[in-house]
């Protein structure tokens, strides 16, 4: 189990059934007259198998859900404004940025990540693990807030998932719950139904417009099959402050068939493309925190899968920070590449941001905030913009995609 520790509320029967044996019939019984079990329940393979089967037995009302949400766009309506969201703490009083959200006109938002606390209730940041009464508490209480009501019942929603709704701080595969957090997820957005409730992990996509004006939306999951990060060797120090990029080379960041799904999405007709991550994309140089710069071959394998596949107007977007960012860089991609980082709607850390990062436009944003992201099809633009908790733009760049600009 590593670092973690095992939920109270799982019975040791349930770990004990990794070394099961059958059990000899009952003295007098025929033996035609007794059950077999199937292998899976009698010998599982690990104590994460013998965790699925207890996982089973929950009965659906055991997860909670979120309120009745609006349908997505249909796959020919045309995308004009995007709103994005991240770090919202189900405990801070505080709902302003989603509130605002609320209020305004858009066709989708997306929510990107950390969408509750569920391994904090009143807790430090670093090395907490959620059980599973405190991850069920979280996303009840977050169906409970009137603000997240009020957006579900204006705005379509996408999802993502980031460390603290998927249960740990930082965790990636290594988390000994991992399944039992995407139960949770799946059911809580009522997802367990569409294709990502088919597969491990939570990542899918969806296209909307017609051609010449499609859109397609790709959440992947940068949890469930991440390989682990290299600690610093100088904790707090800038630049280095958590990790430092691996050397590893079995570093993953998407595990084998995300990285074959991603490539047949990127394959797809699209002419802007929103590749989600919930972690930051196209850092470098500005943080030691969580990024994909910590597996620096993964990196560069999602740039060169980008560039093989030919495709075109993709812009990155991301949260996970605290603070919000624009980046731009023109050498990691066959274009001009963008990402707009929105963090955090109600979970600050400070009032300013001194970080600065070679691809970075303008200072970051560390107060409240959420994302817009403004399609203009006849000019071939995307307008990518942070707003503080209020509306107000605060920062923005006006980026040219691919495939409309003729390039």
């Amino acid at each position: 189990m590593g670092q973690f520790r095992t939920l109270a509320v799982i019975p040791a029967a349930i770990l004990a059934l990794a070394s099961c044996q059958t059990p000899p019939p009952a003295t007098g019984i025929p033996a035609s007259q007794v059950a077999l079990l199937p292998d899976e329940l009698l010998s599982p393979a690990s104590a994460e198998a013998a965790l699925e089967l207890y996982y089973r037995t929950l009965p659906e009302d055991f997860f909670p859900r979120a309120p009745r949400g609006l349908p997505l766009p249909g796959d020919q309506d045309v995308l004009t404004r995007i709103l994005v969201g991240s770090c919202f703490n189900e405990e801070t009083p505080d709902g302003t940025a989603m509130s605002t959200v609320a209020a305004q006109e858009a066709d989708l938002f997306l929510m990107i990540g950390d969408n509750v606390y569920g391994d904090m209730n009143g807790r430090a940041y670093v090395n907490n693990q959620a059980t599973l009464d405190e991850l069920r508490e979280s996303f009840s209480d977050l169906a409970a807030r009137p603000e997240f009501q009020a957006l579900r019942a204006k705005h379509p929603m996408m999802v993502a998932w980031d460390d603290h709704d998927y249960g740990a701080n930082d965790a990636g595969r290594e988390f000994p719950f991992r399944r039992l957090a995407e139960r949770i997820h799946e059911r809580f957005w009522g997802l367990e139904n569409e294709d990502v409730g088919a597969w491990p992990g939570t990542y899918y996509a969806r296209s909307f417009g017609p051609q010449g004006q499609r859109v397609q939306i790709i959440m992947l999951d940068t949890r469930f099959f991440r390989s682990p990060l290299q600690p610093t060797d100088e904790w707090g120090a800038k630049g280095k402050e958590r990790y430092v990029p691996s050397t590893s080379e079995g570093q993953d960041m998407l595990g084998n068939d995300q990285w074959t799904w991603l490539e047949n999405q990127l394959q797809e007709e699209a002419d802007l493309r929103l590749i989600v991550s919930s972690i930051q994309v196209m850092t470098t140089d500005g943080h030691g925190f969580e990024a994909w710069s910590r597996l620096p071959a993964e990196q560069e394998r999602l740039y060169s899968l980008v560039a093989e596949t030919e495709a075109e107007g993709v812009v990155f977007v991301s949260g996970d920070r605290h603070t919000a960012f624009l980046y731009k860089d023109e050498t990691v991609l066959p274009y001009p590449a963008y990402e707009i980082t929105a963090s955090s709607m109600n979970a600050s850390f400070s009032q300013t941001s001194s970080e600065m990062d070679r691809a970075q436009i303008g200072a970051g944003y560390a107060l409240q905030n959420f994302g817009a992201i403004e399609i203009d099809w006849e000019s071939g633009t995307v307008r990518l913009a942070i707003n503080s908790d209020t509306g107000e733009t605060v920062n923005q760049v006006v980026a040219p995609f691919r495939a409309a600009a003729g390039e």
